[in-house]
C-alpha cells in the first residue's frame, strides 16, 4: 500500500508516545489477531508500520537540531519510555513561536533564538509529507492557524489534536474543501480518557431512561499540558470542548461542571480524573455515580492517533476533501454525533467478534 508520510508540529509527550508506538507495534500484521491496545491492526490494507515520520517542528532549544528519536525523550517530556526508538533520520526544525507557549511554560522551556525559523510549507513539500499533525499546547490559536495554512500550501491533510477551532470552524472547512484536502479535529478523545468514559456513562443513563440532573469532571496531572492548562487564558477552549462533547448527548438541560485541570508535579504523565453524576430513575428515586480514572495521558492519545492517520490516508487515496465528519465524531470532542452509518462505526460493527477483533 506504500508508506504514510507524516509530519508533527509540537514534539511533546503525545508525539513521544506516538513515535514510540509506531516502533513498538512494528511487528503487527493483518493476521496478528487480537493485539492489546489496538483497535484496528489493518485499515483498508494499511498497517501501523506503514506510518513513517518525515518532518517535525518545535521551538524548544534542546529539541531543535536533534533526531526525532532523541528529541521525544528530551525534558520536560515525561511520557513513559516503553520502547527504544532507533534513529529516524528526521531532524527537528524550528517553527514559529507565535502564541505557542504560555507564560508558565516559558519558565521551563528554553526557546531557540539563535536559528532562523524555517518556512514550514517548504519543508513539508521537500519531504513530501502527506499529513500534518498539530500537537501544540492548548491555547495556541495563532500557531495552530499558521500550521493549518502551511499544510494547505504544502498540499497536506491536517489533523488538529487540540481544542483550538479548525475543523469546527466553517472558514477552515471551506479552505480545505477548496484545496481538495481532508481535515479532522478538534481535540482528541483519548483511547480510554476522561471524556470518552464520561460520555459512555451519560449515554448509558439516557438509553436506560434515567434522568440526569448534574454531572462534573475534574482532571489532575503533572505533565506540561497541565502546566499550560493552569493558565486561565489558555484553558477556555479545552473546557468548552469537553462541555460540548457532553452536552450533545442529552436532549434536555442539566447542570454541568467541568473544572479547570489541576497541576500536581508528582503525577508526571499520569492523569487522574474524577467524574460525578446525579439524577433520578423510576419513581423519581435518586441515584449517584462517582468514578475515578487513572491513566497515562500521552499513550492514551497516541492509541487513537494511529487510527486517525490511516483513516486520513484512506481519505486521501479516495480523494475526499474538507471535513471528515465520521472521523471527527468518533475520535474528537467537537463535531460529535452518533451517525451509525459512519465509516468507523461500520468498521467496528463489522469486526466486533472474538475471532476478528483487531482486524478490518
Amino acid at each position: 500500500m506504500g508508506k504514510i508520510r507524516v509530519a508533527i508540529a509540537g514534539v511533546g509527550n503525545c508525539a513521544s508516545s506516538l513515535v514510540q508506538g509506531i516502533e513498538y507495534y512494528r511487528w503487527v500484521t493483518k493476521d496478528s489477531g487480537y493485539v492489546p491496545g489496538i483497535l484496528f491492526n489493518e485499515m483498508e490494507g494499511y498497517l501501523i508500520n506503514d506510518i513513517e515520520f518525515v518532518a517535525a517542528f518545535d521551538i524548544h532549544a534542546n529539541k531543535i537540531g536533534k533526531d526525532l528519536s532523541e528529541a521525544i525523550f528530551t525534558k520536560p517530556n515525561c511520557a513513559t519510555k516503553f520502547c527504544e526508538v532507533p534513529s529516524i533520520g528526521v531532524i527537528v526544525q524550528k517553527g514559529p513561536v507565535l502564541d505557542g507557549i504560555g507564560e508558565k511554560l516559558k519558565n521551563i522551556i528554553p526557546i531557540e533564538n539563535s536559528q532562523k525559523e524555517i518556512i514550514v510549507s517548504d519543508t513539508l513539500k521537500e519531504h513530501e509529507a502527506e499529513i500534518l499533525i498539530n500537537f501544540l499546547p492548548t491555547g495556541s490559536i495563532e500557531a495552530t492557524e499558521y500550521y493549518a495554512e502551511e499544510s494547505i500550501r504544502a498540499n497536506c491533510a491536517f489533523i488538529n489534536a487540540i481544542p483550538e477551532p479548525i475543523a469546527s470552524n466553517l472558514k477552515w472547512r471551506q479552505k480545505y474543501e477548496k484545496a481538495g484536502l481532508p481535515l479532522v479535529g478538534d481535540d482528541l478523545k483519548s483511547q480510554i480518557g476522561a471524556t470518552i468514559l464520561h460520555r459512555t456513562i451519560i449515554d448509558l443513563l439516557c438509553k436506560r431512561g434515567a434522568y440526569l440532573k448534574y454531572t462534573s469532571q475534574l482532571n489532575v496531572g503533572g505533565n506540561t499540558d497541565f502546566i499550560n492548562l493552569s493558565e486561565n487564558n489558555r484553558v477556555e477552549s479545552k473546557i468548552e470542548s469537553k462541555k460540548i462533547s457532553l452536552i450533545n448527548l442529552v436532549s434536555y438541560p442539566f447542570d454541568l461542571l467541568v473544572s479547570q485541570p489541576q497541576y500536581i508535579e508528582s503525577q508526571g504523565d499520569n492523569k487522574v480524573c474524577y467524574i460525578s453524576l446525579k439524577g433520578e430513575n423510576f419513581g423519581n428515586r435518586p441515584f449517584s455515580i462517582d468514578l475515578k480514572l487513572s491513566v497515562e495521558d500521552s499513550p492514551n492519545a497516541a492509541g487513537v492517533m494511529i487510527d486517525i492517520i490511516r483513516a486520513i490516508k484512506i481519505a486521501l487515496d479516495n480523494k475526499k476533501s474538507g471535513i471528515l465528519s465520521d472521523i471527527c465524531s468518533y475520535y474528537f470532542k467537537y463535531n460529535d454525533n452518533t451517525n451509525s452509518d459512519s465509516y468507523i462505526y461500520w468498521q467496528i460493527e463489522k469486526n466486533y467478534s472474538v475471532d476478528n477483533y483487531g482486524k478490518s
